[in-house]
Formats: structure tokens, C-alpha cells, sequence
């Protein structure tokens, strides 16, 4: 991406522009909402927002009542 500096007018070439990606294994969501049964403590504890586990959730085709109450 080229950027135009709001000093001097020169053009300058920018890569990597943005927040990087959280790519946080689905297994550690996984663990955490069985441990905690709550997307807000589960959110929390791994440092995330709530719609990332629920985006990471559907990306993996699967819904939250079944991973909190899939444990025996």
C-alpha cells in the first residue's frame, strides 16, 4: 500500500497495515468453555472478545450448547 506523508507529501510504501490475527488453536477455546461453562470467563481467561469464540465456533461447524454441554 502506498501512503502519502502528511509532513513532507513524499509517497512511501506500507505493508502489513492492521491488527494481526489472534490465531488461537480451537482446542484452547474448546478447553475453556468446558472449564468455565460461560463465553464471558472463557473470553477472559484466553484473552479474547466473545465473538471470536463464537466466530471460531461456526468456522468449525460447530455450536456453543454442544461443546458446553457435550461434557459427560
Amino acid at each position: 500500500m502506498i501512503v502519502q506523508c502528511p509532513n513532507c507529501g513524499h509517497s512511501v510504501v506500507v505493508n502489513g497495515l492492521g491488527r494481526k490475527r489472534l490465531n488461537i488453536p480451537l482446542k484452547n477455546v474448546l478447553e475453556s468453555l468446558q472449564v468455565h461453562h460461560s463465553v464471558a470467563a472463557a473470553a477472559q481467561e484466553i484473552r479474547c472478545s466473545e465473538g471470536y469464540i463464537f466466530a471460531a465456533l461456526k468456522a468449525n461447524g460447530l455450536k456453543l450448547k454442544d461443546v458446553i454441554e457435550g461434557e459427560p
